[in-house]
């Protein structure tokens, strides 16, 4: 499991990203709970995911963060990922950020892809 903490903080929010490689549906709740195990990560307000199997099938979930996974699932789909899964963080800092919360998704998960991609 890749994780990167504090990928973008914002008027008292954080994000992370989290990501590694899943087999099929069974995987990603499995690679959900071990992160939620993480105490950090089970305190958290949104774990938003999103996974793309071998087959190239596409399972998403919000987890409140309304667009977040479909966000996620298209980076993953352009970056040509399969069978892996890819979950930002974040814990909520008091203050609504409107749509720069789908600005910091993106920019969550490029941090997580480029980390993956050695670069």
């Amino acid at each position: 499991m890749l994780q990167i903490l504090d990928t973008v903080r914002d008027r008292g929010s954080r994000y992370a990203a989290s990501g590694g490689d899943i087999a099929d549906a069974a995987g990603c709740k499995a690679f959900i709970a071990a992160l939620k195990s993480e105490k950090k990560f089970a305190k958290a307000t949104h774990n938003s995911w999103a996974a793309v199997l071998a087959d190239g099938s596409v399972i998403k979930d919000d987890d409140g963060e309304s667009g977040a996974g479909a966000v996620i699932a298209r980076m993953i789909e352009r970056a040509e990922l399969r069978g892996h899964i890819v979950v930002v963080t974040r814990w909520y800092g008091g203050v609504n950020l409107g749509g720069d919360r789908f600005a910091h998704v993106v920019t969550s998960v490029r941090a997580y892809l480029a980390e993956l991609g050695g670069g």
